[in-house]
């Protein structure tokens, strides 16, 4: 059997446990965990006897308690494919349910009895209490299911007080207790996901009571529970170790990844290389090592041997400090001919603000120092002369990749002339201020002209500063968790055009940049293929979950 040969792959990813879980106790009603019991014990009588000892059980325990059952008609027939010795029967002829109710003296003052509703048997948080001794009451012995909310089905282990309006007792004998209790812990997402009741969903009790099963001798249902209990315990017990791979992983990965920005950089990266397939098969894990791998991009560390190769980048006409005085004096110049608006002036970076200390060569400027930020408009909708256009319209939602997505809507000629949208150029980076999900603080580059809404901000680079738009991409990308924390508005926390001009970064020279570029992309390639050899083995553990599963339920 597949499940049982592939127990612990199947194991290894905490997604599978529940599923694998649901897998055994299938498997169990099926008779199928214990194929080989029945090979070794042939002379096991059929359940034919115990049905009538279960049946004078519940008879003499209604007469005691002076209860009636109703009587169901059965409506529907059915044939099940059993094992050898098992007997269809319908549910009803195994138990019955007694529903618990609100005692009227029910109060948070402590009385003789506790109130056991789903909180106080799930999570042991008792909160009511009763003095009522006619109230339906409950033992450790009893086991009792949800009949009513949204966790209907659900099976919960007994404990001494009062049951919950919410709850039922399952009335069977006590030597088929375990067994019933496996029924309905395998019945649960079925009886779950099909509920009645529109305002307050229950348990369709009527349809569970008829439903047919099949009921293996008293022996071999003491061989399921135990055989059952064993995988649980080790499901349970193999899951537990994967949570704590899992952690032991993420702590030494961030530590590990905390030691490359802040000592060696290629003494430690030399390190990490070595314990990558062992330690970035996790996505969250490798994540981390993206935003590190930019971390080091805006630091500098990545391109440290390419500095010391290129000592003539640190002053001179090819520096980051020359570099910004030919963007200045080219803004200057296109403010002079009326090509764009004088903005206002910027304070001048605090010490305060900078975060870390940069390399030789390198300086701190602001978004404003080094491209045009502009933003646009909606036009009013009711005007119908201003959309099916030809002119693309972008909104925050174009921001998800790296490039922006198409325009969903189109503008015309006639709404860039009356209102305040424009065209952005081919290049312009976009970045979203504002808009549903998180989209917030995520940047693309505009790869067709077009205009923009209001809640996104553009940054369109001079000719002297476009050869570096990708290191300003990837800088955005590093910085995305910072810059929305730096938004407003509760609910929907916004950015503005202000914010994101005040933003700092660092300037390396141009051919720095290009190299840190270069660097970055490879480390990133890599980063793909890490996440594509995640995502493989996910399929392959998906696809040996999907197999069990049609061996289980196809044959």
């Amino acid at each position: 059997m597949q499940l049982l040969k592939y127990f612990k792959e199947l194991t290894i990813r905490p997604k599978n446990a529940i599923e694998l879980k649901g897998l055994v106790l299938q498997l169990a009603v099926q008779g199928k965990l214990t194929n080989v019991w029945r090979k070794e014990n042939p002379s096991v009588p059929s359940s034919v006897d115990l049905i009538k000892r279960i049946k004078e059980y519940n008879e003499n325990q209604l007469i005691l308690n002076n209860r009636r059952v109703k009587k169901l008609k059965i409506e529907n027939d059915v044939s099940l494919d059993l094992p050898n010795g098992w007997v269809q029967v319908r549910n009803f002829e195994l138990f019955s349910l007694q529903k618990g109710r609100n005692p009227k003296d029910l109060s948070e003052t402590v009385k003789k009895y506790a109130y056991q509703d789903i909180e106080a048997l799930d999570r042991g948080n008792v909160r009511r209490y009763s003095d009522d001794k006619n109230a339906p009451r409950c033992t450790s012995e009893d086991i009792l299911v949800v009949c009513d909310g949204s966790r209907s089905g659900l099976v919960l282990k007994g404990k001494e007080g009062i049951v919950g309006s919410t709850l039922a007792i399952i009335e069977t004998p006590p030597f088929i207790k375990q067994y019933i209790k496996i029924i309905f812990l395998q019945d649960f997402q079925r009886a779950n996901a099909n509920m009645i009741g529109a305002a307050i969903p229950h348990l369709d009790t009527k349809n569970l009571l008829q439903e047919a099963i099949g009921l293996p001798p008293l022996e071999e249902q003491k061989a399921i529970v135990e055989v059952v209990e064993t995988l649980f315990k080790e499901v349970e017990q193999l899951e537990q170790l994967t949570f704590e791979r899992i952690s032991l992983k993420e702590k030494f990965v961030a530590s590990a990844l905390s030691q490359l920005t802040t000592n060696n950089a290629k003494k430690e990266w030399t390190f990490l290389q070595e314990h990558f397939s062992s330690f970035f098969n996790e996505t969250t894990n490798i994540k981390k090592l993206r935003e590190t791998l930019l971390q080091l991009a805006v630091q500098g560390k990545l391109t440290r041997a390419f500095r010391e190769s290129h000592p003539e980048l640190v002053s001179g006409s090819n520096s980051a400090s020359e570099l910004l005085k030919r963007i200045q004096n080219e803004k200057a110049q296109l403010i002079k001919d009326k090509k764009i608006k004088k903005e206002k002036s910027l304070p001048a970076i605090s010490k305060d603000e900078v975060p870390y200390e940069l390399p030789e060569g390198w300086v701190w400027c602001r978004l404003q120092d080094l491209v045009n930020v502009g933003t646009g408009s909606t036009p009013a909708k009711s005007n119908s002369n201003y959309y099916n256009g030809t002119i693309p319209w972008y909104t925050s939602s174009a921001t998800n990749d790296l490039f922006a997505k198409e325009a969903t809507k189109l503008i015309t000629e006639k709404a860039l002339q009356e209102t305040n949208c424009k065209i952005f150029p081919k290049g312009t980076l976009i970045i979203a201020m504002y808009g549903q999900g998180k989209t917030r603080g995520q940047i693309s580059e505009l790869i067709i002209p077009g205009a923009t809404n209001q809640a996104i901000a553009a940054m369109v680079f001079y000719e002297s500063s476009v050869v570096f738009k990708d290191y300003i991409k990837y800088f955005f990308r590093k910085i995305y968790e910072e810059i929305r924390l730096l938004a407003e508005g509760g609910a929907q926390p916004n950015l503005n055009v202000g914010k994101i001009k005040n933003t700092i970064l660092p300037l390396p020279p141009i051919e720095e940049q290009k190299a840190i570029v270069q660097k970055v992309n490879a480390l990133m390639g890599l980063c793909d293929a890490l996440e594509q050899e995640v995502q493989q083995s996910r399929e392959q553990s998906e696809r040996l979950m999907q197999s069990c599963l049609r061996e289980v339920f196809e044959g």
